[in-house]
């Protein structure tokens, strides 16, 4: 009997799981033995092939792990007496939703280690357990704690509550998979006695189910849940519940727990074992209320957990620098805070084929990113809710040209069933984004008329009309070497185009993402929204992605990126739109998590705990900036304890007034002169008027040009007062001796500068995007040295370690080599350096090309004795001028527990 694709698919998945030793040999080798007696054209076991190599050639790495230090673990013992019922049939719901194997082994080492941590069940008395788990963008969290939940069921969790996104959307998302990977019924359905509702690990076994108290159509209801008639603690299998993050819904719970539940024991807790994991953790769960007080929905997460007498609360986020970490407040305080992840915290590393921030913005950012110049007229970034649309941008439109074509060339792929979407991120208002909906559809609809009258024709004939032109033009442009030629995506157009659906999605429209109603055939949608789309929200297949939006909140810009992924075989038509200023800012994002994660990986080899993690995100600089910006609440004036040890801090913005620019460049002519007559000249890089290195310069003459520097207030970090006097506690150790380099280009488009008393060919800047008559922006990332400034001072051999230890730390996590960044080789340094820039600043009203503009930059090596933070002092003024309002109109008040 001649087997089909699908048939013959799911035969080689089922073989390939009895291998111990999964190569592209062998999987050739079974299918073409399989084919013998299979009607499976050439080009389709081809393509088989291929999807079987990528699938198992996929690897992924255990995370690091910390942990308080005298906590007993427990699992190991505890294994042979745990039926591990509802984590072996998710498991099998992994393989047969086409993960390798390696990474379900993976998803099940880090499982355990997360499961380690939580308390045993089944251990009597009052115990209560914190801790985090620390994702990436759309890197598989959902799968991880779906595992954790099963696994926990098994060992004796009794109480399983999931606490979602603030949105129904993202909710009702949530408890579908659910549904699918723990429960194994349609929520939707399952009160109908008429039809089989059996979906997910159903399918596999459903002799247990657990208990659901929600749906995927109803948040949780109190009469609802009355209407079970049961006590939690009285329940045989565990109960579920999947919670919007919303103060009505906690109220709701809380209130229904403590009238059935304590009230039936005779207790006031709840003696089941409770399990709760708050997705997205960062968002809304953390205290941002004045001081001595506390917000709304995080006094209701501990509300919750104060009703029961044994809980575990796991928190799950992929932006690190949560606030949950970096509260300015003393260390006792931190620990105090209910939600702190004081006994664990376990960082997951993605599996190598997944598209990340480090893969899109430092590794291939000229595959991926194309840059958004001509909306300012039509979608201006900063806009109000009255703004008026009445016409897409250019480059808005391209964009939808493309999604069309990558679409064509996934369905000339064999992708016939998969689903397919683009993302329009443009504006924070709903009435904008109704405007804009109207406006692509306007666009997509001649194109959908266009690729059915003139698809099939001729190419010549067809060409003919400016719509197929138009397509051509993006083809050759984005596509032109993907394996096809145009006239094969031509006849595909019409396929391609006809089924695209344009939807608005967020809380107020009655679009609705669906995407397991059309699994059979697979959605093709473009998906118009904001804040909905920004936090959590799954796009599946998303390929091309148009986000136009202000925010220099991290987390908030690491949330919109719902164009992380996976995209096994067609990652190559993956596209993003966006500004080159917010280009800038994810550039510099990836780079601090990059450097925050290896953080984590080096403390946990030391042992550190959480406390001693926290306290060193809170002493990061780029912390500074983001706590400031969400505690607008707090008091006038706020003390940062930063560590400078190992970090680079720059003049990113400086005076636009005139008579401080002056004082500067009289300061730094002060500081050459003192360099050239010290003799502390070193070397000259390449010809007349490039760099001046300076080496074994006294830290009291870098200490003097900084007092006598005027630094601009919004340059916090390189404020003049507690660096001078952090240079000062150190000049008699390992900030006595300093290089300085004096940098110039080597390529003079224009005379040398003469004003620092010496030849010097100046760089050239463009003025950021939030300059001001007061302030000039030197970038829109806060960066002023260019990559690989920090080379200078360093000898040729340490200038080889470094670049070395940095391509062994890629291969070991399975990434391809890209740039060495500077912060590999302030990892070799020894001596601090400085910077010096004389630049040359285009763009701006308020200082003319002419007139130089002095900045500096510090790079610190790491510390070798205890280090002594910096102080600085913020005051309101300054959380105000750099508060970037990321206000969301989609919400109420209460809904962010105000």
């Amino acid at each position: 009997m001649a087997f089909t694709l699908t048939q013959l698919e799911n035969l080689v998945e089922s073989l390939l799981a009895q291998e111990s030793l999964i190569t592209p040999a062998r999987i050739r080798e079974l299918i073409r033995e399989l084919r013998a007696v299979s009607g499976v054209s050439d080009d389709d076991a081809e393509a088989l092939a291929r999807s079987f190599e990528a699938r198992h050639g996929v690897t992924m790495r255990l995370g690091g792990v910390l942990t308080d230090a005298d906590f007993v673990q427990w699992l190991t013992a505890a294994k042979s007496s745990i039926d591990f019922y509802y984590w072996n049939r998710y498991r099998k719901l992994l393989a047969h939703n086409h993960l390798s194997q390696r990474v379900i082994d993976t998803i099940h080492l880090d499982t355990d280690r997360t499961l380690e941590f939580l308390q045993n069940p089944q251990l009597e008395g009052t115990w209560k357990r914190r801790g985090m788990v620390m994702g990436h963008v759309q890197s598989g969290k959902t799968a991880n704690y779906l595992g954790l939940i099963a696994k926990a069921a098994d060992a004796g969790y009794k109480i399983i509550v999931v606490i979602a996104g603030i949105h129904d959307n993202l909710r009702n998302q949530t408890q579908r998979r659910i549904d699918e990977g723990f429960v194994g019924r349609d929520s939707a359905r399952d009160r109908s006695r008429n039809e089989d509702t059996r979906i997910g690990v159903g399918l596999f076994d459903n002799t247990r189910r657990p208990c659901p108290f929600t749906s995927s159509l109803r948040d949780f209801n109190k009469a609802a849940a009355r209407a079970v008639g049961v006590p939690l603690q009285n329940l045989r299998e565990p109960a579920i519940f999947v919670i919007k993050k919303n103060p009505s819904t906690l109220r709701s719970l809380i209130e229904w727990i403590r009238e059935l539940n304590t009230s039936a024991s005779g207790s006031t807790l709840v003696d089941s074992p409770l399990l709760l994991i708050d997705d997205e953790a960062d968002n809304a769960s953390i205290n941002v209320a004045r001081e001595g007080s506390v917000s709304t929905i995080n006094g209701q997460i501990r509300q919750l957990l104060q009703l029961f007498s044994r809980s575990c609360y796991v928190g799950y986020t992929a932006t690190p620098f949560a606030n949950i970490f970096i509260d300015p407040e003393s260390k006792t305080e931190m620990l105090a805070e209910d939600l702190f992840p004081r006994h664990f915290i376990v960082s997951l590393d993605p599996p190598s084929n997944y598209v990340g921030a480090t893969r899109v913005f430092l590794d291939e950012p000229d595959k991926f990113i194309r840059y958004i110049e001509d909306s300012d007229e039509l979608l201006p970034v900063t806009h109000k809710q009255t703004h008026i649309v009445d016409e897409l941008p250019d480059s808005l439109v391209t964009a939808i040209r493309a999604f069309i074509i990558a679409r064509a060339l996934r369905l000339l792929r064999g992708h016939r069933t998969a689903h397919c979407s683009m993302l329009v991120n443009v504006s924070r208002f709903t009435l904008v984004q109704s405007q804009v909906k109207a406006e692509v559809q306007r666009v997509l609809a001649p194109i959908q008329e266009s690729a059915r009258l003139h698809a099939g024709l001729s190419e010549k004939r067809a060409l003919a009309d400016p719509e197929m032109a138009a397509l051509r033009t993006v083809f050759l442009a984005e596509f032109a070497d993907r394996g096809f030629e145009w006239i094969d995506v031509q006849k595909t157009l019409i396929d391609a185009s006809a089924p695209i659906k344009v939807m608005e999605v967020n809380n107020k429209s009655p679009d609705a993402l669906n995407y397991q109603g059309f699994a059979g055939t697979g959605l093709s949608v473009i998906a118009v929204g904001g804040y909905s789309l920004s936090r959590g929200l799954t796009l599946d297949g998303l390929m091309v992605s148009y986000y136009l939006r202000n925010s220099q909140m991290y987390d908030t810009l690491m949330q919109m990126a719902r164009w992380f992924g996976y995209r096994d075989d067609y990652d190559d038509l993956c596209r993003v739109w966006m500004p080159a200023g917010a280009v800038s800012w994810y550039v510099h994002i990836a780079e601090s998590i990059e450097l925050l994660r290896e953080e984590l990986r080096q403390m946990a080899a030391a042992g550190a705990t959480p406390a001693e993690f926290g306290l060193k995100v809170r002493a990061h600089p780029d912390s500074l900036r983001i706590t400031a910006m969400n505690k607008m609440g707090s008091s006038e004036r706020m003390v940062f304890s930063i560590g400078l040890s190992g970090k680079l801090i720059e003049t990113s913005t400086v005076h636009a007034v005139r008579s401080f620019r002056d004082t500067n460049v009289a300061a730094a002519r002060t500081l050459v002169a003192s360099l050239e007559s010290g003799g502390f000249l070193e070397r000259l890089v390449g010809g007349p008027g490039s760099s001046r290195v300076y080496s074994r310069v006294p830290a009291d003459v870098i200490a003097t040009f900084i007092r006598a520097y005027r630094n601009h207030p919004s340059s916090l970090l390189t404020d003049p007062g507690p660096v001078a006097s952090y240079i000062d506690q150190r000049s008699n150790a390992e900030l006595a001796s300093w290089d300085v380099a004096l940098v110039g280009v080597q390529v003079a488009s224009e005379d040398p500068d003469v004003s620092l008393g010496v030849p010097i060919n100046r760089q050239f800047r463009n003025s950021g995007e939030s300059s001001n008559p007061r302030a000039l922006a030197l970038s829109d990332n806060r960066r002023v040295a260019t990559v690989g400034a920090e080379r200078f001072g360093l000898t040729a051999e340490e200038i080889a370690i470094a670049e070395s230890q940095f391509r062994k730390s890629m291969e070991r996590d399975g990434r391809a080599v890209k740039a060495v960044p500077d912060s590999a080789y302030r990892k070799v340094r020894t001596r601090p350096l400085m910077l010096l820039h004389v630049l040359r600043v285009k763009g701006s009203e308020e200082v003319s090309e002419p007139e130089p503009v002095i900045a500096y930059s510090l790079s610190f090596p790491k510390t070798s004795i205890e280090e002594q933070h910096v102080e600085y002092v913020v005051t309101s003024q300054w959380r105000r001028e750099h508060a970037i309002s990321e206000a969301v109109d989609e919400l109420t008040p209460e809904d962010v527990g105000l």
